[in-house]
């Protein structure tokens, strides 16, 4: 799975105001820093709970294959395009009865080609995300993607780089994971 984020969660207003409250700082020194650290800790959830915490455009790509595949983007909202790669790049919309589609409740998205194409590759342009803004993401959450980024920020001159995210924040994560059997 290749997948691109086309238009990017912008975190500048309300996610850094809460996670500047959160660590007590008052200038704009160190905004872009903290921006990245909340982006960091954005990409942390995905990776733990396998969900895509704020709604964004993105692609994903695919094989062109006759069988049920599902994106690895979850949950997702919206399916807007689908595109045939072909081998130089170049990218042809799918007309919609060329394939079939359908988005679960948890928001997972399954996709089958009814004819076979000429190219290896298809993309899907999509839209992804828990909630359409950070307020209205779950307060849980939220308080997880904070604590997270304020650790890296207050851990950042230590050098102990962790692979994992703290109890406290795995705590408040942990009903959001997907258990896989």
């Amino acid at each position: 799975m290749k997948r691109v984020i086309v238009t990017p969660t912008a975190l500048d207003g309300a996610p850094l105001a809460e996670l500047k409250r959160w660590l007590s700082i008052t200038t704009g020194r160190d905004d872009i820093l903290l921006v990245d650290l909340l982006r960091s800790s954005l990409d942390a959830f995905e990776a733990f709970t396998g969900l895509m915490p704020l709604q964004q455009l993105c692609t994903e790509v695919l094989p062109a294959t006759a069988l049920t595949q599902r994106a690895a983007t979850a949950p997702v909202t919206m399916l807007h395009e689908v595109h045939e790669i072909t081998p130089t790049l170049a990218k042809r919309d799918l007309a919609g009865d060329r394939f079939t589609h359908e988005i679960d409740a948890d928001g997972r998205l399954f996709i089958r080609l009814l004819s076979p194409l000429a190219n290896p590759r298809i993309e899907l342009r999509m839209t992804a995300g828990l909630a359409d803004s950070w307020t209205r993401l779950d307060p849980a959450l939220r308080q997880g993607i904070v604590r997270l980024a304020a650790h890296q920020y207050r851990e950042r001159d230590e050098g102990a780089n962790e692979a994992k995210p703290p109890a406290s924040v795995v705590a408040l994560w942990r009903p959001w994971r997907a258990v896989r059997l």
